[in-house]
């Protein structure tokens, strides 16, 4: 069990100082931005991150432009360095040594697997980097932590929480008269896994039956999603995992053989021809609430080993139009009400303009921002009440 944290947050607003865990030789401390391969989402969130860090003035105009560019900085205030897996494990490990030989003081790792390697790789370290995760779905299946509260004295960060009740009831709402719905799993992946389970509770939940075939390696998909179709299923509900996201494609040519919808839990899916999206939507945010924490740390104003990891959800549903008519699928006029953007004609309906902070003096936003802090404060009653519950649960 991890160590518990008894840290109480403290809001001391007009302080700027670099926290004495971060200072370096130089004064000047260094983060490690570090994606387990490029997505859009990752893309997002990373922008999240340096429009705090820049909104707070750790960053000047010029040396955004050059981390725009993904290129290592040595700045006035601030040392970044990125790094990138190739969506590789082994790659993925060697690129967080990496940033720990280069002397980081904060990993910001994006994903589950680069989360999942930053905290292992800093558990026995004596003095060990902030170690703030984003883009992760299941921290607690993944082993990252036990409970917001309980986890590593230097891991906090934010969970992307799948609302997957909401995104099962969406299979109603495209037919209501739907019984059994297919789902690939690969057990080596915590993500998968933790769908599959939500997967299975929701939709009994509504008297579907779901029906699972496990895959481990690409070659795997084809057959596995033809014996899902021999089942008897209706429509295709991803789990989400990496796997299954590099092997979309496959699953696609096999539901427009049989002219059944595939539903991806990750809403940008939708641009590689899955007919439904729908997911965590707000990946922009993640990565604002992350660099929230590295601010509130840069400036000394929040201890962030005491904060509880944060889980906001939200729902955005998309539609591919142009997939679905080759699929000979028909949506209901409901979920077309409900979607957020359709692709039709190979064009999007989505927002093209980038997501940006609202803008707003420095100090309104420091308040606002320790305000949205103070609430992840793990006060001792909040840690006795997160082991209370896993001691019930072992039971």
């Amino acid at each position: 069990m991890y160590k518990k944290l008894a840290l109480i947050v403290t809001i001391m607003l007009g302080i700027l100082m670099v926290a004495p865990a971060l200072a370096q030789d130089d004064d000047k401390p260094t983060i490690a931005i570090m994606r387990f391969g490029w997505t859009p989402l990752n893309e997002l969130a990373s922008k999240g991150i340096l429009d705090m860090l820049q909104a707070y003035q750790f960053i000047n105009a010029d040396e955004r432009n050059l981390l725009n560019d993904e290129k290592d900085l040595q700045g006035e205030h601030i040392n970044i360095i990125w790094g990138d897996g190739g969506m590789d494990l082994p790659t993925a490990n060697i690129m967080v040594e990496n940033a720990l030989d280069r002397g980081a003081d904060v990993l910001l790792p994006l994903m589950t697997p680069v989360a999942q390697i930053g905290v292992n790789l800093t558990l026995d370290l004596e003095q060990p980097p902030l170690v703030l995760f984003s883009i992760v779905s299941a921290p607690y299946t993944a082993g990252i932590a036990d409970a917001p509260c309980l986890k590593p004295d230097n891991v906090a960060g934010t969970q992307a929480q799948v609302p997957y009740g909401q995104i099962v009831s969406l299979l109603l709402v495209q037919d209501p008269n739907i019984t059994r719905v297919g789902t690939l799993v690969n057990q080596a992946e915590p993500q998968s896994v933790y769908g599959l389970e939500q997967i299975n509770k929701h939709s009994l939940d509504l008297g579907i039956t779901v029906e699972v075939a496990s895959v481990a390696n690409l070659s795997d998909v084809p057959v596995a999603a033809k014996a899902l179709m021999d089942k008897g299923i209706e429509a295709f509900l991803m789990s989400g995992s990496s796997l299954e996201v590099a092997a979309l494609s496959a699953i696609i040519e096999v539901a427009e053989e049989y002219g059944v919808p595939v539903l991806s839990p990750v809403i940008g899916n939708v641009n590689r021809g899955a007919h439904v999206g729908a997911g965590f939507f707000h990946f922009y945010r993640e990565g604002v609430v992350v660099g929230r924490m590295l601010v509130a740390q840069l400036e000394g104003t929040v201890d962030v080993s005491s904060l509880a990891i944060n889980a906001l959800p939200s729902l955005g549903i998309a539609l591919n139009l142009d997939a679905a008519e080759l699929a000979g699928i028909t949506f209901s006029e409901e979920l077309l009400a409900m979607a957020d953007f359709v692709i039709e004609d190979g064009e999007s309906s989505q927002d093209p303009r980038p997501p940006s902070l609202p803008e707003m003096p420095i100090e309104e936003r420091r308040a606002a921002d320790l305000e949205f802090l103070a609430d992840l404060e793990c006060t001792p009653e909040r840690i006795a009440e997160e082991q209370a519950a896993l001691d019930a649960a072992a039971e």
